[in-house]
């Protein structure tokens, strides 16, 4: 099944085509990123690193790691990054690029480690691609150890009307003509519709806070079409 311009996946179907899309579009995928957002999208992964305030030799669990940029910034600071995808083809590439301590292909709603693993958890523009997102909350919350951060970066809308309309021209129109005629139709056409999975933020940010987590806070970015999501584990009860 292909993502049509005027359809999202059903539930039942979603996991699979987000899988097998991801695969066929993980060759390009950062030159892609590079180009629509004129690599701006290198600062805000750096910013989400950045709030992870991880300590040399800590571990971050980076959940649908993509090719691997969030890990890699990770390791570059010192710190272990295990890279976790459900997407074998974005696996292989961040493996060739060496971009974690260790890759493992799961889901992110039944990461295979072990509760309290981790310092940090991170995930990068990849909510909308879940099933569903409170199940990665919890095991997000399961596998950090009390005072461990979770940082997560998400697509947003603008506030002000100017912004917004200019944004929404730019991410409805502009992207999926770019996707098209640089890298794969369906998966481009998808991006921007796919934001209709993604609750406003206040909802995610007490999603947050219901899985166990204090502190939660919303950072805008890029003009706000970019949030950073972060927050503390709270102790054990």
């Amino acid at each position: 099944m292909e993502v049509e311009r005027s359809e999202l996946p059903p539930p039942a179907e979603k996991a699979r085509v987000v899988r097998a899309m991801f695969d066929r579009i993980a060759p390009r995928y950062d030159r892609m990123n590079a180009i629509l957002t004129a690599s701006l999208d290198r600062g805000w992964r750096r910013q989400a690193i950045g709030a992870a305030a991880l300590a040399r030799g800590e571990l971050l669990v980076d959940v649908a790691c993509g090719t691997g940029d969030l890990a890699e910034l990770a390791v570059r600071a010192g710190a272990r990054a295990v890279a976790i995808d459900f997407a074998p083809a974005m696996l292989e590439v961040a493996r060739r690029r060496g971009a974690a301590t260790l890759l493992m292909r799961a889901d992110a709603s039944a990461l295979p480690l072990v509760s309290g693993a981790a310092d940090a958890v991170s995930c990068g523009f990849a909510l909308r691609n879940f099933v569903a997102i409170e199940p990665f909350l919890r095991e997000a919350a399961r596998v950090l150890k009390p005072g461990g951060r979770l940082v997560i970066l998400e697509v947003a809308t603008p506030a002000g009307a100017v912004k917004r309309a200019l944004h929404q021209v730019y991410f409805e129109r502009v992207v999926p003509l770019i996707g098209a005629l640089l890298a794969d139709r369906p998966a481009y056409a998808y991006l921007p519709r796919s934001v209709a999975y993604l609750p406003p933020t206040e909802r995610l940010l007490d999603m947050v806070r219901g899985v166990g987590f204090g502190a939660a806070r919303a950072c805008a970015l890029g003009a706000g079409a970019i949030q950073l999501l972060s927050a503390v584990r709270e102790p054990l009860a």
